[in-house]
């Protein structure tokens, strides 16, 4: 229902706010920020407040820890978009038949759960010619299967908005088809890449069940280090974890959000 008035927009803003913002949003993560900061809870409020948490947060085993979820995640976001976009750019030249084929392929993933994926990339490549396991390649390639249907949709939906009158004005000047790819549909597709990057960087941050499964234990990513601080009982250790992962992931986004409003202009 569509709102015109002044006082209706600010109701509407308000509900919105007060009934859906704070309590499925900003409430768990206000309360993982306070726990973060706490010494301990026993009311109905933290005390012993303290920032001794985010000091072993951010060096030691943790930092390692941040450092392989934030390689694992760009490695990924890039297999992602190269694989997913490539698919997305031929899907465009198949018929009808065609295309829903892809689309199954590629949505399968996300379709089971994560820890059937994280099965089926272990028994895929324990044994000889491809021998992952024990590797961080076989956690990168996890990670890799299961955000590729997010840039793979990112990117079809953008080539469908695509105008063809953009390339037919450059194919009709004489520029080549790998030309028209590069000088034309890929920067005008710039915007929505950028997303997709984001999207999968995002989820491949946050990405256990399928990696706890398959992590070596010289390549721990940082949901598995919390998810053993919390299993032990630390629960103010992994909080703090959580919020150094959750500010890591924000300030990339950012950064890829600047990187797409530039791109949106140009």
């Amino acid at each position: 229902m569509l709102v015109h008035s002044r006082a209706g927009k600010w109701a509407t803003w308000a509900v919105f706010f007060l009934l859906l913002f704070v309590p499925l949003f900003a409430v768990p993560l206000l309360v993982i920020l306070a726990a973060s900061l706490a010494t301990n809870w026993s009311g109905a409020f933290p005390s012993g407040p303290t920032v001794e948490r985010y000091a072993a947060a951010t060096s030691g085993d943790s930092l390692q820890a941040l450092t392989t979820s934030l390689v694992t995640a760009l490695a990924a976001s890039v297999l992602a978009l190269t694989l997913g976009g490539w698919a997305a750019l031929a899907a465009a030249s198949l018929r009808t038949r065609g295309k829903r084929l892809l689309d199954a392929l590629f949505i399968l993933p996300v379709a089971v759960p994560s820890v059937v994926v994280g099965l089926a990339v272990l028994v895929a490549y324990s044994q000889p010619p491809v021998l992952l396991n024990g590797t961080r390649w076989i956690v990168i390639l996890a990670h890799t299967v299961l955000v590729t249907a997010f840039a793979y949709q990112s990117v079809a939906a953008a080539v469908r908005r695509l105008d063809p009158m953009y390339e037919q004005a450059a194919a009709g000047l004489g520029a080549s088809p790998a030309r028209v790819l590069w000088r034309v549909k890929l920067p005008l597709l710039l915007p929505s890449l950028t997303s997709a990057v984001g999207l999968c960087f995002a989820l491949s941050m946050g990405e256990l069940s399928a990696t706890m499964m398959l992590y070596p234990p010289d390549w721990t990513p940082l949901p598995v280090q919390i998810f053993a601080a919390t299993d032990r009982g630390s629960l103010f250790t992994g909080a703090a974890l959580a919020v150094v992962l959750m500010a890591s992931t924000l300030l990339v986004l950012a950064a890829v959000s600047r990187i797409r409003t530039r791109a949106s202009y140009r």
